[in-house]
């Protein structure tokens, strides 16, 4: 069955979109079946690769609210070698629609079970909030994944996410452990993003990945092009510095399976 990874942080521009892309596909490249899904309204997973949500006859919205199968919404990334469960416009409004279901929560859990057996790993990419859909995207999940961006804020709002985590845990999903957080858009040259590299590694000893993402004009390019940056600079910091993230977490996985037999 897959490993489902929710990608969390309810603070926008810390790259976790640009995280789920290239994590979703570097795992494919190490011959990985995965499925992203693009949980956020927005659609910023499914246009970063590509897709035109607008243009689309359905996406996640006709599964989690319509109750379609997913295998009938999930489209092929096929330069980003994995599969895709699209956004969609109208998935704006399924956080309120979904108020009045009966186990709200546990929509997009239900969606998943269908389709679990059919992957390796699903990467959920959750909106930038800690609404109904992100509760959604938890709930769903065995992991999560924080991107946290090195700097002056990084840690403001992270306590209240680990509540909210902590709340999941004890109320909806008792199995949802945290994977650990990942550094993004690290600028070296500047002495503020180093600290705030030091206090995560200080403050969450063993859940702060080794592997930085660097601050990359490249990785931001990538998705005007709809490709994820393994397709776009397969060479370049940002590439390397995913390739080296998926390495460390499938390394992490294989080390669970091996204490677990």
């Amino acid at each position: 069955m897959a490993k489902i990874i929710s990608l969390i942080n309810q603070k926008g521009g810390v790259g976790k979109t640009t995280t789920a892309i290239n994590i979703a596909t570097y795992l494919a490249s190490m011959g990985k079946l995965v499925l992203l899904v693009d949980l956020d309204p927005q659609g910023n997973a499914s246009s970063g690769l590509g897709v035109d949500i607008r243009n689309l006859e359905k996406g996640l919205y006709s599964t989690l609210v319509g109750g379609e199968h997913p295998r009938n919404v999930i489209i092929r990334a096929e330069e980003a070698g994995h599969d895709l469960l699209p956004s969609s416009q109208d998935l704006a409004g399924a956080g309120v629609e979904m108020v009045h279901f009966d186990n709200r929560e546990f929509k997009l859990y239900d969606v998943l079970r269908q389709i679990r057996t059919d992957y390796d790993y699903i990467i959920i990419d959750s909106p930038p909030s800690l609404g109904l859909l992100t509760i959604n995207g938890l709930v769903a999940s065995d992991e999560v994944l924080i991107p946290v961006q090195t700097e002056y804020y990084a840690l403001e709002g992270l306590s209240q996410l680990l509540q909210t985590i902590e709340l999941v845990q004890k109320h909806l999903q008792p199995n949802l452990k945290i994977m650990g957080a990942v550094l993004t858009m690290y600028d070296r040259r500047n002495r503020l993003a180093r600290q705030v590299v030091k206090e995560m590694r200080n403050h969450f000893p063993g859940h702060v990945f080794e592997s930085v993402i660097p601050r990359s004009v490249r990785l931001a390019e990538a998705p005007s092009y709809g490709k994820s940056i393994l397709s776009f600079d397969g060479l370049s910091k940002g590439a390397r510095s995913y390739k080296n993230l998926v390495k460390e977490m499938v390394a992490r996985d294989d080390e669970e399976k091996r204490n677990k037999i």
